[in-house]
């Protein structure tokens, strides 16, 4: 008896936002972002330079740097094998991209952490390379991007060497911002520990996508700690913007026009 032929696998996705199926490719048409509820899904570092950037603009810096394994770290598997596999699987050195690119034709040092690789957690790589890319934009007068996608802090397999990447990369932004730097920075779903409480809420201006999570520990960790309830919609982009910790609320579409309108409006 020939097989009942059914719909092909992968052609639909559930969204988390408003539960509905949607047709995988009418969200990718859409900057990953649901037609119903404009729930804004999870976009690579590569999607995220293409969307960002001018086509063909964007000239990596700093790949070279890696992550070694000083402290001979093991969890389930030593942490030298987990960065093996973390790079064959996502394509990634680490979980930062930076580099240079245009943005409508202006200029400027861009940088986007990546989720997907350890969830984006803050090696020395990934500190470095960040800090080299504050002093290439410092010394060049160049307006820098960072857009932050990193559910992880300081990367614990790296111990203090990661704790230290914190306070050099905020160091390094220090010294921009003396030059006269502009620093943009964009919050996406999620940003959270290290990442958040350093260099991603140190923006002269910072944007934020909607309904995105944003804070150091997650909600139930600080509920278990204070003992209180939270309100609705802690540490979502809306919440923040309401008690001042970002700036604005910037949907996907309109990410690339409104980096290029605050570059244009501060004089960079």
């Amino acid at each position: 008896m020939p097989r009942k032929r059914g719909v092909p696998e992968g052609l639909w996705l559930k969204c988390p936002g408003c539960g509905g199926s949607i047709y995988k490719k009418e969200i990718q048409q859409r900057q990953n972002v649901c037609p119903k509820c404009e729930h804004h899904f999870y976009v690579s570092a590569s999607e995220r330079i293409e969307q960002v950037l001018d086509e063909g603009t964007f000239e990596p810096m700093n790949d070279q740097v890696r992550s070694v394994d000083p402290l001979q770290f093991a969890d389930r598997r030593p942490y030298s094998d987990r960065l093996v596999s973390e790079q064959k699987r996502t394509g990634l050195s680490d979980a930062v991209v930076t580099g240079t690119g245009m943005v409508r034709a202006r200029r400027v040092a861009f940088a986007v952490t990546d989720s997907a690789f350890i969830m984006g957690s803050m090696g020395s790589a990934v500190g470095e390379r960040l800090a080299r890319l504050v002093e290439h934009a410092t010394a060049h007068n160049l307006p820098l991007i960072i857009v932050s996608g990193s559910g992880g802090g300081a990367r614990m397999h790296e111990g203090i060497l990661s704790l230290m990447q914190m306070a050099k990369v905020t160091a390094a932004l220090a010294k921009y911002d003396e030059a006269g730097g502009l620093f943009i920075s964009v919050l996406t779903n999620p940003t959270m520990g290290g990442v958040a409480a350093s260099f991603a809420s140190l923006g002269d201006l910072v944007f934020a996508e909607p309904k995105a999570l944003i804070g150091f520990a997650g909600p139930r960790t600080i509920k278990a700690t204070i003992g209180i309830e939270l309100p609705p919609g802690f540490q979502t982009s809306e919440f923040l913007l309401e008690h001042g910790y970002i700036d604005r609320i910037v949907e996907r579409k309109n990410l690339k026009t409104e980096i290029a309108r605050a570059i244009d409006y501060c004089g960079k």
